[in-house]
């Protein structure tokens, strides 16, 4: 699979993920509360879940949903090196 996550997308999710993971790790642990009973631990469930698939996703760079629906944040080297000038482009004719 190529990489599809970069930019502002990457970014986003590097923060926000290990929040999400500290979160619910934290609500699981019982030092914060979300909810009272079940709903509560549901909820701290899958705000580490989310956190993780997160986190993992923007360090790999590569996102199976992103690739479900077609979006693509990734600026690779493929599309880098068509922008770059060649090595005449300084030179006068």
């Amino acid at each position: 699979m190529q990489k599809n996550v970069g930019g502002y997308d990457r970014i986003a999710r590097l923060v926000v993920g290990p929040l999400l993971v500290v979160f619910g790790a934290a609500a699981l642990g019982g030092g914060i509360t979300v909810a009272a009973g079940t709903l509560g631990l549901a909820l701290a469930g899958i705000a580490l879940v989310v956190g993780a698939v997160l986190a993992v996703t923007g360090v790999a760079q590569k996102c199976p949903l992103n690739r479900a629906l077609g979006i693509d944040t990734y600026r690779g080297e493929a599309k880098a090196d068509a922008e770059t000038p060649g090595r005449d482009a300084g030179r006068p004719s």
